[in-house]
């Protein structure tokens, strides 16, 4: 099976000691399509933010390559790593 590119849109809010949580991901149909629903959830209440990225690979074999981050919202820090 040829390698599938997945598009994902994930929120971001702090806990009542201040650490970055990252909310629930919703899969989407296209770049574009994750670009504007990340920029829809920073713009949640109790949201600081949200990440839009990619992630390609092949399902069946469960491969995947590292999430590439097409664009951030808010008040994330830049460093994104440690999540």
């Amino acid at each position: 099976m040829p390698d599938v590119t997945y598009y994902v849109a994930m929120p971001f809010r702090r806990d009542e000691l201040g650490t970055l949580i990252a909310g629930a991901a919703e899969e989407c149909q296209s770049s574009t399509a994750a670009l504007r629903r990340a920029e829809a959830m920073s713009h949640l209440p109790d949201n600081i933010g949200a990440i839009a990225f990619s992630r390609s690979g092949d399902p069946l074999m469960g491969e995947f390559s590292d999430a590439r981050l097409l664009h951030k919202f808010g008040e994330l820090p830049d460093d994104l790593g440690e999540l």
